[in-house]
C-alpha cells in the first residue's frame, strides 16, 4: 500500500473514531442523525440538506467540503433507512 494512500486511510479512521467518540458520549446523537434522514431522504439535494441539519442540530460537524468519512457516514444513514425500510 502506498504511503498516501495509507495516509488517507488514517485519516478517514481519526475522523470515524471522533465520531463515534461523540454517539457514545452522547447516545442521542444516532437517533437524532436517523431521524434527519427520515425527514429529507426523498428531497433532492438530500445529503446536503441532511449534513446541514446534523451539523446545525448536533454535535456532529460535516463541513461543506466532505471528506470520504463524511460520505460514508451519509451512505451508512441512507444504508440504516433502507433496512428499516425493508423491515416494513
Amino acid at each position: 500500500m502506498s504511503t498516501a494512500s495509507e495516509s488517507r486511510q488514517a485519516r478517514i479512521i481519526d475522523e470515524l473514531r471522533v465520531f463515534i467518540k461523540k454517539v457514545l458520549s452522547d447516545p442521542t446523537v444516532a437517533v437524532k442523525c436517523v431521524e434527519i434522514a427520515r425527514r429529507y431522504r426523498d428531497d433532492p439535494n438530500a445529503n446536503q440538506k441532511i449534513a446541514e441539519e446534523i451539523s446545525a442540530n448536533t454535535t456532529v460537524r460535516i463541513p461543506e467540503q466532505w471528506s470520504e468519512a463524511d460520505r460514508m457516514f451519509l451512505d451508512i444513514l441512507r444504508d440504516v433507512l433502507d433496512d428499516e425500510a425493508a423491515l416494513y
